[in-house]
């Protein structure tokens, strides 16, 4: 009878404990951008692995690309009333609605990645690299590889996008100094593989039909870059030889591609950040309230001999 007893408290602190843990469960809205790239998708894997590695409830949603449907999944995160939302924002702008009624419902935001153009008031902080310093680092080793002599093709990423925005300014920022560096044609490819080869393909389809005065491409992304790369050796061009190749992320594949010789350079942007985000968001929610309104996440320009070093 008394084993049954002690069996019964145990079970029963057990459950109590249970559904306490579970009371004090953080829950987290995501709402990324999509999966265009595979900068993109590691991000995403790594939100979700450090968000599980922390006992986190996420509740992730994938706009894909489409400005209202992330809208919505705000929206859905606010009436469901998590503990935090996280936004890695499509576009800069139309976020003061959503913005506003997290903050009145008393739900901190944080925005990762990419920017917004609201009220600082209205998040807590953004977690994202320096676009404008991306560009600039292209730019600079673009001058540096050319002696500031080049006619450029920019592959652009999405239009309205605080990475396109930033990433032109800082390049251009580095070209006005250079008369010789200048960007003749600008398109674009909205972060996607067959974004960057399509414009490459048009070029080539075009009257002129031909890159010959072109001494560089300069993409927004890897991916781009990598689709342009596979429409110059169709028509029997040797990027990063006949025409230097530069870009941002540096992922896995462009890592490869920059050993091989098809990449010359490409700006890091760290994916795996997923357990920086959380340290700020779990760090606020605990009572910090010491966060700048930006924490930089650090950039690198990798390159053959960078990768050799490593």
């Amino acid at each position: 009878m008394i084993s049954r007893f002690i069996a019964f408290v145990f079970l029963a602190t057990a459950t109590a404990f249970a559904h306490a843990a579970a009371a004090s469960a953080v829950t987290i809205g995501f709402s990324q951008v999509g999966s265009e790239s595979e900068w993109r998708v590691a991000f995403s894997e790594s939100m979700k692995r450090h968000a599980e590695a922390r006992h986190i409830d996420l509740i992730f949603s994938n706009a894909e690309n489409v400005s209202e449907r992330q809208i919505a999944a705000v929206t859905a995160f606010i009436e469901r009333k998590v503990d935090a939302i996280i936004i890695a924002p499509i576009i800069v702008t139309g976020w003061d609605g959503v913005l506003k009624a997290a903050k009145a419902a008393n739900i901190p935001v944080f925005i990762v990645d990419r920017a917004v153009q609201s009220d600082p008031s209205l998040f807590v902080t953004r977690i994202a690299a320096n676009f404008n310093l991306e560009g600039k680092l292209a730019g600079a080793w673009l001058a540096q590889a050319s002696r500031g002599n080049c006619q450029v093709i920019e592959l652009q990423g999405t239009i309205g996008s605080a990475a396109a925005l930033e990433r032109r300014r800082g390049f251009l920022s580095i070209a006005s100094q250079f008369p010789g560096l200048q960007v003749v044609r600008s398109h674009s490819g909205n972060f996607r593989k067959e974004g960057g080869k399509a414009i490459i393909e048009d070029i080539f389809n075009s009257a002129a039909g031909t890159l010959k005065n072109v001494c560089a491409i300069y993409a927004h992304n890897d991916d781009m870059m990598l689709g342009a790369i596979e429409a110059l050796k169709a028509r029997g061009l040797q990027p990063g030889r006949d025409i230097l190749t530069i870009s941002v992320d540096a992922t896995s594949e462009a890592r490869a591609a920059i050993a091989s010789g098809d990449i010359n350079a490409s700006v890091e942007l760290k994916s795996d950040t997923g357990a920086l985000v959380y340290d700020v968001v779990l760090g606020y929610l605990a009572g910090s309230r010491n966060y700048p309104k930006w924490v930089v996440i650090p950039t690198d320009l990798v390159t053959r001999e960078s990768l050799a070093r490593d």
